[in-house]
């Protein structure tokens, strides 16, 4: 009991010392234990009388163990809900302080994919808490480098960059709101009091994992303090938030599916300035991947400079040979999709790749397929007899086993199949009106022209003159490149057929929609 004295005698020393605080809350927790009720040792029990010594020991030895303390440092596990503590506003901060209230947010990336994600997840964040976005450096009330230190030159441009914006704080009018500079990203966890130190005008500083806390710092920073938070976590992903696209202009988005590195590479700073490698949840990401597949049917179903045309090569409709084919996907999974997309864009026209015969195709996989194909109705289809290719995993691990004359067979088959599908989707337009954009004279004849629709469906139509609704210039004759309006008059499996009705435009065309 040695041991239990020393600690009883240096309780209330302990109170008084700087460091403290936690042992004494360790001390405190002993003695409001639910463990409080548990039998205690007998050997114990009678120093019951020796006053707190007996009253500490008999409570120490009911208490928690050390194990209890260590049950929440496990290795951390994946929850749909990890964020939610962490983006309650700290007690000495409420909600609506924490608002932007509409004030406008720049943002300029620097260094590779990782920090374009980063700054699309900062804007996130900070959209959601009531900010606004701007293209412009000069009417921002927030300007924001997403930074990068992989290399020396990364660093200096960004030393560069701030060296210009002293200038545009210097110009800010004292009736506007004060402007706040931040800096983001690896740069700001590398150097995080170098900048505090040698750029005063630098506002917040916030490192890969402390996104979540922009709205708080930059709250501090409208009293007046220069704040940061740097902190590395063992487990944040973002995986909760949906990044927003910075680039208005942009033609590809980056899923992030982990953070961090653990490789340690002898030149490299990333798991200095990224953590410990961390993957997101598959979930997250899954679901991330099909908000940006919603979000490209949604702008091919609203904008009509955009063909309203699907490639969705299916390869065979049985999921065993699928699964041969290790496509990742089952019929059902395919046939949902199909029915989706033609749900989100009405009209949409849509085309695919088969093959006949591949290895291990019984003649019930054929007949699958060939339901497919009915089912789905293709315009489009690109359909051949498999032929094993050197180098394939088919070529070294599966057998072509089934025979030329069969393939043959099927592939007339499923050719048949598409043509009466396309010929039945072709008819339904017919007597309706169709925007063609020409490509040139027709191959079979000098006296037509061609082009193609919305879906990508080849028409046909008499090189005659017409009227331009775009320009009073009189009767013209189209050329390629031109938009016609063209009415549908007949079809077939491969093309529609039609007469002109005059030249227009793309914008013409569509304000009367």
């Amino acid at each position: 009991m040695q041991p239990l004295k020393y600690a009883l005698k240096t309780s209330q020393t302990l109170r008084q010392s700087p460091s403290s605080s936690v042992i004494w809350q360790i001390l405190r927790t002993y003695r409001t234990s639910n463990h409080l009720n548990t039998k205690v040792n007998p050997e114990l029990e009678k120093h019951q009388d020796d006053g707190v010594q007996g009253d500490f020991s008999s409570r120490l030895a009911a208490g928690p163990t050390f194990q209890h303390f260590l049950r929440s440092a496990s290795t951390p596990q994946e929850k749909s809900d990890s964020s939610a503590a962490v983006e309650d506003p700290p007690p000495y901060l409420t909600t609506e302080a924490l608002v932007g209230r509409g004030r406008k947010v720049y943002l300029e990336t620097y260094g590779c994919q990782m920090n374009v994600n980063d700054a699309e997840i900062a804007w996130s964040i900070l959209q959601k808490n009531g900010y606004l976005r701007t293209n412009s450096l000069h009417e921002a009330d927030v300007i924001l480098l997403v930074t990068c230190s992989i290399r020396e030159k990364a660093e200096q441009a960004i030393w560069n960059r701030l060296k210009r914006l002293k200038s545009v704080k210097a110009r800010r009018l004292k009736s506007q709101v004060p402007l706040r500079i931040g800096i983001l990203g690896c740069m700001a966890e590398r150097l995080k009091e170098e900048i505090l130190q040698r750029e005063k005008l630098v506002d917040i500083i916030a490192g890969p994992d402390a996104y979540r806390d922009l709205p708080r710092l930059l709250t501090l920073a409208d009293s007046g303090q220069r704040s940061a938070n740097v902190l590395l976590s063992l487990e944040e992903t973002y995986a909760d938030i949906m990044p927003v696209q910075t680039s208005p202009n942009a033609t590809s988005a980056f899923v992030s599916i982990m953070r961090g590195c653990d490789n340690m590479c002898s030149y490299c700073i990333v798991p200095f300035t990224r953590g410990r490698e961390r993957s997101r949840p598959i979930a997250s990401i899954l679901e991330e991947v099909k908000k940006l597949s919603e979000q490209v049917l949604q702008l091919i179903q609203e904008r009509n400079n955009i063909c309203k045309q699907i490639h969705l090569p299916a390869q065979s409709g049985s999921s065993r040979v699928l699964e041969i084919m290790r496509r990742g996907y089952t019929r059902e999974a395919y046939l949902d999709l199909i029915y989706h997309i033609r749900e989100s864009i009405p009209g949409v026209s849509l085309s695919s790749d088969f093959i006949a015969g591949f290895c291990g195709e019984t003649e019930e996989d054929h007949l699958q397929t060939l339901s497919l194909l009915q089912e789905v109705r293709y315009n489009v289809g690109f359909l051949f007899a498999y032929s094993m290719r050197q180098k394939t995993r088919a070529y070294h691990r599966l057998q072509d086993d089934v025979p030329e004359e069969v393939k043959q067979r099927r592939l007339a088959e499923l050719i048949t199949a598409f043509r009466q599908g396309a010929a039945e989707a072709n008819m339904a337009v017919v007597g309706h009106k169709q925007l063609v954009l020409v490509e040139g004279p027709s191959k079979r004849s000098t006296t037509e022209l061609y082009g193609r629709n919305d879906g990508n469906i080849k028409v046909i139509f008499p090189d005659i003159e017409m009227e331009d609704v775009t320009s009073p210039r009189g009767l013209i004759r189209a050329q390629p490149g031109d938009y016609v309006l063209v009415k549908i008059t007949s079809s077939n499996s491969q093309s529609l057929k039609g007469v002109a009705l005059c030249r227009t435009s793309l914008q013409e065309y569509s304000s009367h929609c």
